[in-house]
This record gives C-alpha cells, structure tokens and sequence, in this order.
C-alpha cells in the first residue's frame, strides 16, 4: 500500500495530521500497537521538522508486509551538519517556535530511537530528505 501527503510549511495546526493518518490505517490494517507508537512518532517528529525547517514538503509512505518505509522530501534550507543536528537538545528553531512548545532538539535523535533504519540526506539550500524504515 501507498499514499502521499502534502505538508504546508509553518502551518502548526495541520502539523501531525499525516501521521495521524498514517497511524489510523495501520490500526485498520491489524499492526500491533508497539510497532504503531515506533511509525507514529518517528514520522511525527519528521513531519514536524518538515514544518519548522523546512517549510513543508511531501511525504511517501509505502506499507508492506515486511516494513514501513517513509520518505519525507522538502527543499528548505538543508542541514549544514548531520552529525550536529542529530545530538540532544541541538536545535536551530527560533524562539518563536520554541515559546510554542517544538524545537526542543529531539526530532532526529528520536527518529533515529524509534525506527530500525534512519537515513538523513541533506544540501545546504537544496533541502532534506529524510527515510525511515520500521520493520512490522
């Protein structure tokens, strides 16, 4: 199974809904609900990154009976430093975003706790694409 979604950048009311979705069909689908909590937070924290850095973007979502495979695309600014950005509590979200509760530096960190497979690719001013697997 495949679906695709559209994220609007900086619109923190929509923020999460995919992954909500995403998490309503895995239930319909009979996926234990371990394994839904580990999908629904790893794409969650993707997806809201995708909202605070980088002004949206899409995400492919491909369900097999293996895996959950999520690749979340956008063309923000990038990552200037992977390596940096996947520390605890490193962050580059404004104050702004901050006072609203996000960008406390805990979105790769805790991707990469939640998934069997993170792969973070990113250019600075050519955007980042994030790929998550979690095995069912």
């Amino acid at each position: 199974m495949k679906l695709n979604f559209s994220v609007d950048g900086n619109n923190f009311l929509l923020a999460g809904e995919a992954s909500g979705q995403v998490k309503k069909v895995l239930r319909q689908l009979g996926i234990p609900a371990d394994i839904i909590r580990k999908i629904a937070i790893s794409m969650y924290e993707a997806e809201i990154n995708m909202v605070i850095h980088g002004g949206g973007g899409e995400i492919d979502v491909e369900i097999t009976p293996e895996k959950v495979y999520l690749v979340l695309t956008d063309e923000g600014p990038g990552i200037p430093d992977i390596e940096l950005a996947m520390q605890e509590g490193y962050t580059t979200a404004s104050n702004e975003v901050r006072e609203m509760g996000f960008g406390a530096g805990m979105g790769l960190p805790n991707i990469k706790r939640y998934s069997d497979d993170l792969i973070v690719k990113s250019e600075p001013g050519k955007g980042t694409t994030v790929e998550i697997v979690v095995l069912l």
